[in-house]
C-alpha cells in the first residue's frame, strides 16, 4: 500500500484496542498487549498476518478527511476481509460513535451504494440501510 501524505498512523492504536485479534488471544475493546501508548507495535517485525493483512480505511480513502481518524471519532472504518461488507468497528464501552452525523451519512452514502454495511461493537452489530435506518442483527 503506497503512504498517503498526512494520513500516517501517528499515535492512534484504534484498532490495536477494538478489533478482536484470535491470534493474540486478544478481545475486542482491549487494548492489544503488543501496543506501545505512543503509537505502534512492540511485535511489528514478528506481528500475525491478520494484522500484516489489515488496513484502515481511513489510510487508503483520500476521500475521508482528517476529521475521519479512527482516535478522533471513536470508529474505524474499514473493509471486512471475510465478505463484501463494509464496516464501522466501535469501542464496546461507546458503542454508538457510529450515530456521529458525520460517520452516519457517510455509512448510509455507502448504503446508497448497494453496498451492505454493518456497524459493530463487541458482540453488538446493526446494519444500517440505503434510507438510513438502522437494525440490530441478532
Amino acid at each position: 500500500m503506497l503512504e498517503i501524505p498526512g494520513k500516517a498512523c501517528g499515535a492512534c492504536t484504534f484498532c490495536c484496542q477494538v478489533l478482536e485479534i484470535e491470534e493474540l488471544n486478544k478481545k475486542a475493546g482491549a487494548l492489544c498487549g503488543h501496543c506501545s501508548l505512543s503509537g505502534g507495535c512492540t511485535v511489528y517485525a514478528t506481528r500475525p498476518d491478520v494484522c500484516r493483512d489489515y488496513y484502515c480505511d481511513w489510510k487508503e480513502d483520500r476521500g475521508l478527511s482528517a476529521q475521519f481518524r479512527p482516535d478522533r471519532i471513536g470508529t474505524l472504518l474499514m473493509e471486512d476481509p471475510d465478505s463484501d461488507e463494509y464496516h464501522a468497528v466501535c469501542d464496546p464501552e461507546k458503542p454508538f460513535s457510529w450515530r456521529n452525523p458525520l460517520i452516519f451519512r457517510h455509512l448510509v452514502g455507502l448504503a446508497k451504494d448497494g453496498r451492505t454495511v454493518v456497524a459493530k461493537a463487541g458482540l453488538r452489530a446493526w446494519r444500517i440501510f440505503a434510507d438510513g435506518r438502522s437494525q440490530e442483527t441478532a
